[in-house]
């Protein structure tokens, strides 16, 4: 398996095997990082920059430590300190950047395609790290990793994404990735947030939660993108967290070996009750810790590697 790809815009285009790259990379790396030493020096004289157009904590984070792992020079570059403010456009915030000899350009944008419409005209690799509602590749790599890491494969897993679906990036590159994989993924939350349109992408949709969750082997519960929605979808926060929330009753009708995943930030007492988010079928933070590994994996192989057969053990 090898991967020769350029850029990282989504989890649609790839095949079964380059995902499965990603993942056998990550592994290498994830290893790296337990070394007393945890830098290597794959990404040494290049430059990385985080385009961060929307408002980011973990992602961007994780991508800048990624990077440094890797020993690359890092910007950070944030909408609101820059003349995207003054009124210029993205394509020419994005060459000023090339111009500086930027080899890696990491965008989060909330405009739906911005990663795809920056590759077709830069000479640097676009990673796309969330545009719009549309996809979050690495977010969906890293809970696919997580998955294989404790269940030791993909195929035939019953995986539930429970809650906004709608308006959700995760979700859609997470169908992706998993369906691509062999898994069977039920989308389950309100009617309003959980279109039958799903069912396209070879989905289940159901709208009863015991249904939804009674043979998952993963729940992967996703908060809601107020920030997205036009209009309230669902009449209150507690009604929600009454129909969809993951409570304790509720866990003790599910598989007594379920994993327990959300890609954060978490809405504790909504989604999920603060007490399952700590308790020990929750992998969350070890999702946290994988996404380092994952990105890195990622931004090595954008860079020109071929896969985990290049990493010196």
């Amino acid at each position: 398996m090898t991967w020769n790809r350029k850029h990282l815009l989504d989890i649609e285009s790839l095949t079964a095997d380059e995902i499965t790259t990603v993942l056998d990379t990550a592994r290498a790396f994830k290893a790296v990082g337990e070394r007393a030493i945890k830098k290597v020096p794959a990404l040494r004289g290049k430059t990385v920059v985080n385009l961060f157009i929307e408002p980011s904590t973990r992602t961007r984070i994780s991508f800048e430590l990624a990077a440094l792992r890797l020993t690359a020079d890092v910007i950070n570059f944030t909408a609101d300190a820059s003349s995207l403010k003054k009124g210029e456009t993205l394509k020419d915030t994005a060459r000023n950047l090339e111009a500086l000899n930027a080899d890696i350009i990491i965008i989060r944008h909330s405009a739906t395609g911005a990663p795809h419409f920056l590759s077709r005209f830069l000479h640097a690799s676009v990673i796309n790290a969330g545009d719009g509602a549309h996809e979050h590749p690495t977010q969906a790599l890293l809970d696919t990793f997580t998955v294989r890491e404790r269940k030791r494969k993909i195929a035939g897993l019953n995986v539930t994404i429970l809650g906004d679906i709608l308006y959700s990036r995760v979700a859609r590159s997470n169908i992706w990735a998993l369906s691509k994989l062999g898994a069977k993924v039920t989308l389950c939350g309100p009617s309003t947030l959980v279109p039958r349109v799903f069912e396209q992408m070879g989905c289940r949709v159901t709208y009863d939660v015991d249904a939804a969750i009674g043979d998952a082997d993963i729940i992967n519960l996703l908060r809601i993108q107020h920030e997205r929605q036009r209009k309230t979808m669902f009449p209150s926060i507690n009604e929600y967290a009454g129909l969809f929330g993951l409570n304790r009753d509720r866990l003790s009708r599910t598989k007594p070996d379920v994993l327990i995943m959300h890609p954060g930030p978490i809405n504790r007492g909504v989604e999920i009750d603060s007490e399952i988010a700590d308790c020990g079928r929750s992998v969350i933070l070890e999702q946290v810790t994988n996404g380092l590994a994952v990105r890195m994996a990622v931004l090595f192989l954008v860079n020109g590697g071929k896969g985990p057969q290049e990493i010196a053990p």
